[in-house]
């Protein structure tokens, strides 16, 4: 694993085990075994922007759970949930607010020049690498498609 990502799991892997923090540990365990998984399927070596898809990918995972947990009553599991989902996230970047998004869409329509929802394709593919990881995808594309449409 050499993605800096990675390699800070790693480390805070090896401080949970020395604080004894037993839920933390399991949590931290479970995104490197992912990793090391991806990276023995794929025959890859992981860097920084397929860590950040695979946590992305697995906080997504644990806000759905915790939707249907809440729904269902069981407070219990939705705070294992909760916590882990706050512990994946200290290893993703921080999210876009919405203002920069705004610019980044604003940005990317202008230098493509899109005035209609043809150009759409050309449009997100000047804006994915900017804000994957950091904003839903889905919400951007919406968002894009409005804007493209008025």
């Amino acid at each position: 694993m050499t993605s800096p990502i990675a390699a800070k799991v790693s480390a805070e892997t090896k401080q949970a085990m020395r604080a004894r923090a037993k839920e933390r540990l399991g949590v931290l365990r479970m995104v490197s075994s992912e990793f090391k998984r991806i990276e023995i399927d794929e025959r890859i070596e992981l860097d920084d922007a397929r860590c950040i898809n695979i946590l992305t990918k697995m906080s997504k995972q644990r806000n759905d759970a915790l939707a249907q947990y809440e729904d269902a009553g069981r407070q219990d599991l939705a705070d294992v949930e909760r916590f882990e989902l706050s512990v994946i996230q200290e290893f993703l970047p921080l999210p876009l607010s919405q203002s920069e998004i705004d610019a980044i869409v604003d940005e990317a329509i202008s230098t493509t020049n899109a005035s209609s929802m043809a150009q759409m394709g050309a449009v997100m593919a000047q804006i994915k690498p900017q804000i994957e990881g950091r904003a839903d995808l889905g919400a951007v594309s919406k968002q894009l498609r409005d804007r493209l449409s008025a």
